[in-house]
């Protein structure tokens, strides 16, 4: 199981991406936010060797197949082979609001934006033109003036970001992994997640050790019981904010917690912040975040991910001293150079 970790630092990307290298982690992501997510991968290529580098996530709907190819290309070379393209729909307001993009059946979309990226690709490998004529999406034109070229590092894998059983089988039939959200639970994961990517797998032909999957994790935890409070009720404010979005009510659901998605959604809205933290009781938090001192951390994510996961990141962005989580890193990746807790 690889351990992996955001690059948050928009102007100093490089430096910080060499830090986690340094530190042991298998993998560095940027996420689109406030900055473009890609811009910061460029200076992470030149600073590292190791380290694998993506976007968790680029925001698919926002692009083009064929801008999303020539990046995911360009990155691949840049990087030596170790970019990974992760792409996510996001949700419809952004789309159409703040994009000022088309939106219509988001899975279905996904599939051929990840179909029609793969055909680019064979395209550039090729040298001929491509050939993608979908609902969505259609390219059939490429002169050479525009064609980088074979690269020699082959194709980057796509990961797709979801939560849903549609999008998730999707991923399963036509992508090359899955990022697993934070707003999850074990029961989820065997009853909504993983069957839809064996039911995409099937589709195309595949088993599951062709495919990677990825758990971004929740970790409520820290040196002291003052810290550990501190994080439990942060944790909860983002499950709070997870659970407000429609899209995530299949796992609330699943615990038969879904009275309470429309509530935590309804005070969204009204920007009630505290009353939604509230809500969160100590039962959801600790069923879908790992809640423990940190000398426990790394035993509790290999036994909860080590028989499914390929990757992980741990959600614990507001921890103070990074050194704590590079141990756990350490630890996990020492694990799985051994054998122990690989999920293929």
């Amino acid at each position: 199981m690889k351990v992996d970790a955001a690059l948050n630092d928009f102007a100093n990307a490089g430096a910080e991406a060499r830090r986690l290298e340094q530190a042991g982690y298998a993998g560095g992501f940027t996420f689109e936010g406030p900055h473009d997510p890609f811009f910061p991968l460029v200076q992470a290529c030149q600073t590292t060797e190791r380290l694998d580098l993506y976007t968790a996530i680029a925001i698919a709907f926002a692009r083009n197949p064929m801008i999303l190819a020539h990046i995911g290309w360009d990155l691949q070379a840049l990087s030596q082979g170790r970019f990974l393209l992760g792409l996510g729909s996001q949700i419809r307001p952004h789309i159409e609001k703040r994009f000022s993009m088309p939106w219509s059946h988001p899975a279905a979309r996904m599939r051929e934006m990840v179909l029609a990226i793969k055909e680019i690709w064979r395209c550039f490998r090729d040298g001929d033109r491509p050939d993608f004529r979908g609902e969505f999406y259609q390219h059939t034109l490429m002169t050479p003036m525009f064609n980088p070229g074979k690269n020699p590092y082959g194709d980057p894998p796509i990961l797709i970001a979801g939560v849903g059983p549609r999008m998730t089988e999707v991923a399963g039939e036509a992508a090359d992994g899955f990022f697993v959200h934070p707003l999850h639970t074990p029961r989820s994961l065997e009853s909504l997640t993983l069957p839809a990517i064996e039911r995409g797998l099937a589709k195309s032909g595949r088993v599951r050790g062709d495919f990677e999957l990825s758990l971004q994790v929740m970790i409520a935890s820290g040196s002291s019981e003052r810290e550990i409070e501190s994080t439990r009720r942060m944790t909860k404010q983002q499950i709070a904010f997870y659970g407000s979005t429609p899209a995530y009510a299949v796992v609330l659901e699943s615990h038969g917690w879904g009275d309470l998605q429309p509530e935590l959604n309804a005070l969204s809205k009204r920007g009630r912040w505290a009353e939604m933290t509230e809500l969160v009781s100590d039962e959801m938090l600790e069923t879908i975040a790992i809640c423990c001192p940190l000398d426990q951390v790394a035993d509790r994510v290999r036994a909860r991910c080590g028989a499914i996961a390929d990757r992980v990141s741990l959600v614990a962005h507001w921890a103070s001293d990074p050194e704590p989580w590079a141990e756990i890193a350490r630890e996990l990746g020492r694990a799985r150079s051994s054998g122990a807790g690989s999920a293929r």
